[in-house]
């Protein structure tokens, strides 16, 4: 929405003064995007655009790896216009308060293992030159980055609580496949180095592979599938019904 307030114009209405002053924050200079509906982007999608391009860059990605995206971003808004079209927005508050520490602390170590320990392992395999290992851990990295952009744009204005839903089980689907490669490379990977020195970086990227493995089984079967899934879809079909009944 945009629209100009003029200098000897008066508001009486609480809601448009606070509107107005919102324009007039430096808050509202923020990049926004016509894909997060008008919502600032934030450092988090940033840095995961950043990392997403920059291993495409370095030819980490394969083919496969990029048509996943395009086909999620495509699909998404295809279920958006078909299945679970937009309710109106002040039927549709957040599943989980953004106050709730556990969830708050759980997302922060998911980010620690699932993302800045395995992009550290990349930067530090580039300058050890294991071509291999950074082959292997990138897909996931590359995946998880997207998501986390991906997250974001899902929890603007146009997209409605099962597209949200939709996406972290979409990603965290495909990227458990990723982590299987990975962890089968790190192990041939250190069959074949038995006769060298032991280092310490086969050890790191074999357990940083196996607690992504971990990780994102328990948050794809023990978290998404049957908590956050059954709560979203649940609270959008209640006040979907309320709304077909007040019609």
């Amino acid at each position: 929405m945009t629209g100009v307030v003029g200098r000897g114009s008066r508001t009486s209405d609480p809601k448009e003064k606070q509107h107005e002053q919102d324009l007039l924050t430096p808050s509202s200079n923020k990049l926004r995007s016509p894909l997060t509906g008008g919502r600032p982007v934030t450092f988090r999608q940033l840095t995961a655009a950043a990392t997403a391009a920059l291993l495409a860059a370095g030819g980490m990605v394969g083919v496969e790896d990029f048509a996943f995206v395009v086909f999620s971003f495509i699909y998404m808004y295809f279920l958006s216009r078909v299945a679970f079209p937009r309710l109106s927005p002040s039927m549709e508050s957040p599943i989980f308060g953004r106050n709730n520490k556990v969830l708050s602390n759980y997302v922060l170590i998911a980010a620690l293992i699932g993302l800045v320990l395995p992009v550290a392992y990349i930067i530090e395999g580039i300058f050890d030159n294991d071509k291999e290992g950074i082959k292997a851990a990138a897909p996931h990295v590359f995946l998880l980055s997207c998501q986390v952009f991906m997250e974001g744009v899902s929890a603007s204005d146009k997209f409605s609580l099962p597209i949200r839903v939709f996406v972290p089980v979409f990603y965290n689907s495909r990227r458990i496949f990723t982590i299987v490669d990975w962890m089968r490379a790190e192990i041939s990977k250190a069959d074949e180095m038995q006769s060298q020195s032991g280092s310490w970086r086969l050890y790191v990227g074999r357990w940083l592979a196996v607690a992504n493995m971990a990780l994102w089984c328990f948050n794809l079967f023990g978290f998404l599938v049957p908590v956050y899934l059954p709560k979203a879809f649940k609270t959008y079909y209640y006040f979907g019904h309320k709304v077909n009944d007040k019609i």
